[in-house]
């Protein structure tokens, strides 16, 4: 059984240029050989700028975290949404990993910045 990483990274404001990074995180999971959850996929079906939207996507991501075995927080900024989950993460002892750029390149090579 693969371990269960939850994507922790910014969404908001630029929502299509951060879905294009998630994509980038999530297959540094894959190629770390975990079974990533990721959230930010709900952002294709709901509209990130409408706030209750935002909030049913939140909340259904938050509701994963209780499985995963941990975090992996990702980009240089973290925002109020993603201090929420790691707030949550602390609070349920889910280990939280800061990932860095380098360690991405490591795995993925010139891909990181594309």
């Amino acid at each position: 059984m693969l371990k269960k990483v939850y994507i922790c990274a910014p969404l908001g404001g630029n929502v299509r240029e951060n879905l294009r990074q998630v994509r980038k995180y999530t297959e540094y999971a894959l190629r770390c050989g975990t079974a990533p959850v990721v959230p930010h996929f709900y952002a294709l079906c709901l509209n990130d700028n409408n706030h209750k939207e935002r909030e049913i996507g939140m909340k259904a991501g938050q509701s994963l975290l209780w499985f995963c075995d941990e975090m992996w927080v990702f980009g240089d900024v973290v925002s109020k949404g993603m201090q929420k989950e790691i707030d949550f993460c602390k609070t349920m002892n889910i280990r939280v990993r800061y990932v860095r750029d380098s360690e991405m390149r490591k795995k993925l090579g010139g891909k990181t910045n594309e």
